[in-house]
């Protein structure tokens, strides 16, 4: 008799949330890593999958074991294939123990891995793109942590100099006149590993275009062990729906022991079906499947229609 075939790890969770695609691997307890491509950003990296190395910058919510473990990998890999130096962004208290870590593969491999590591207070940013922000906000866990959003910022005539011919505002501009203010967009928010609090309902979180929450628990005898590890339930996330204007919610971190097809049953039960539309499994590989395809399609309906 044959044996069975070991069983087929580490496949990455997609989602298309235009304009961005959602993509990573998140379990419980084994792994976490949530990467934004076309922001160039990976939110946690528990272990280092492939498409994880294509970001320059890796934004660490906390230093639990299957929220780091892949950092030293990831920086040797940007190395090893000519990709540029990765840049690791962290809760200022775990800077330090960061860098003990990285000088320890000194001695282990015999040669130096180039990296970068940027610690962020609550209310840091560091610009990521051109007029792309990642910034800082602290959130609650049972070791420091970090929650973080990409800020779009734009440049918008002020009301009041709306109708002025152009020479006039080039003059204003030169005699010193702020004739602009700047706008604050949030595209994209991670709550990392958290409990709930009011840093939630932070403008960064309330107004973003897509949030990324973690969500370890789905049933009602679960809410105490919630409480204990500071890991958000699917009831917060409930309550957070009415504060969260996002187009689209993804839940991450559900244990290995959750069966999300159920789970969504039950979320859809909690909230309707109407306000379940808006929230993803990450995980959910044909749940996600489904709704790709129909993106496609409709992608290809619109063509055949223009002719384009």
């Amino acid at each position: 008799m044959l044996p069975k075939m070991p069983p087929r790890e580490g496949q990455v969770g997609f989602l298309y949330c235009p304009p961005y695609r959602v993509q990573g691997i998140s379990v419980a307890g084994e792994q976490t890593c949530v990467q934004i491509p076309e922001l160039d950003v990976c939110f946690d990296i528990g272990m280092c999958p492939r498409v994880a190395l294509a970001s320059p910058y890796v934004a660490l919510s906390h230093a639990h074991m299957d929220h780091i473990g892949g950092l030293p990998y990831y920086f040797s890999q940007r190395h090893f294939q000519k990709m540029g130096t990765g840049t690791c962004f962290c809760h200022p208290d775990i800077e330090e123990p960061l860098h003990n870590m990285m000088r320890s593969w000194v001695a282990l491999e015999q040669q130096q891995t180039p990296y970068e590591i940027v610690p962020l207070a609550d209310g840091e940013q560091h610009e990521v793109k051109p007029n792309i922000f990642l910034r800082a906000m602290e959130v609650s866990h049972t070791v420091p942590a970090m929650g973080y959003a990409l800020v779009e910022k734009r440049s918008k005539l002020r009301e009041e100099f709306h109708g002025l011919p152009q020479d006039r505002l080039r003059s204003l501009k030169e005699a010193g006149e702020q004739i602009t203010k700047t706008l604050e967009i949030p595209l994209v928010a991670y709550t990392g590993d958290t409990e709930f609090g009011p840093f939630l309902y932070r403008d960064e979180f309330a107004m973003a275009k897509v949030v990324i929450s973690e969500c370890t628990f789905f049933e009602a005898d679960q809410r105490s062990r919630s409480s204990v590890g500071k890991h958000l339930h699917a009831d917060d996330i409930v309550k957070l729906l009415d504060i969260w204007q996002a187009e689209h919610i993804v839940l991450v971190h559900a244990s290995r022991r959750t069966h999300l097809g159920t789970s969504r049953e039950e979320f859809v039960r909690l909230v309707g079906e109407e306000r379940a539309q808006r929230v993803h499994f990450l995980m959910d590989f044909r749940a996600n499947r489904a709704r790709y395809e129909e993106q496609r399609a409709a992608v290809e309906t619109t063509a055949a229609s223009t002719g384009s």
